[in-house]
């Protein structure tokens, strides 16, 4: 099963969802080849308080926002996560995309974005500090050399260029929004049993058209099924 999410660091329904979905895949006992897509919630904005984003973007007021935290926390405690948004920032997250893209090459994607959800949302740190960003490297095993080089990559600017455009070509208007098989779509941080939901209707659908193999040729040579 291909499990293909978009999502961005700041989300906290993007963490929320993530933890969701692991919990779903936990229970059906399944197995995913899980692929992080870019999403930038707010390209080409200056890094801000969240608490002043939300304000601007929304028209809320101080004890809105103070109310609208605290519960996003409560929501968080209950898919088991641990949330301290006061003080938090929020901008373009491109560097963090980035070394995303490049943990991905490594092997160590599932790492890195685990580690910027917990150091953003868990310990409250800047994550649009590269100095932070270069320890969250450093922690899955990435060498400052490769994340410095990460940062200026138009290779690497390009695949995250893409995953936004394709997000909005199959229509993505918020995040995260998941897609199993490239045919069942999960829009939100939805509960753990939709997900489960969608992974069984994924799973029955697939032992419809199962494949038989036979004898085939590969990039190491040929070999009989």
């Amino acid at each position: 099963m291909k499990i293909e999410i978009w999502s961005d660091v700041i989300c906290p329904f993007c963490y929320i969802g993530k933890a969701n979905l692991e919990q779903a895949l936990a229970q059906i006992g399944g197995e995913a080849d899980i692929v992080h897509r870019a999403f930038r919630l707010s390209p080409g904005e200056p890094v801000i308080p969240t608490d002043q984003m939300l304000s601007r973007k929304y028209g809320l007021t101080t004890q809105q926002v103070t109310a609208n935290q605290a519960s996003l926390e409560a929501r968080a405690a209950e898919a088991g996560l641990e949330f301290h948004l006061l003080g938090t920032l929020a901008g373009d997250t491109t560097d963090a995309h980035r070394l995303i893209a490049l943990a991905a090459g490594k092997g160590k994607q599932a790492e890195a974005i685990e580690h910027l959800y917990r150091t953003y949302f868990t310990d409250g740190r800047n994550i649009f500090d590269r100095a932070v960003l270069h320890e969250i490297g450093a922690e899955i095993g990435l060498t400052a050399t490769d994340i410095d080089a990460a940062f200026t990559s138009s290779e690497i600017d390009m695949q995250i260029a893409l995953d936004q455009r394709q997000a909005q070509s199959i229509g993505v208007c918020g995040v995260p929004f998941v897609v199993v098989d490239g045919k069942y779509a999960v829009s939100g941080a939805q509960p753990v049993a939709a997900f489960v939901q969608t992974f069984q209707a994924a799973a029955a659908e697939a032992a419809k058209n199962p494949v038989i193999a036979g004898d085939a040729c590969g990039i190491d040579g040929c070999d009989p099924a």
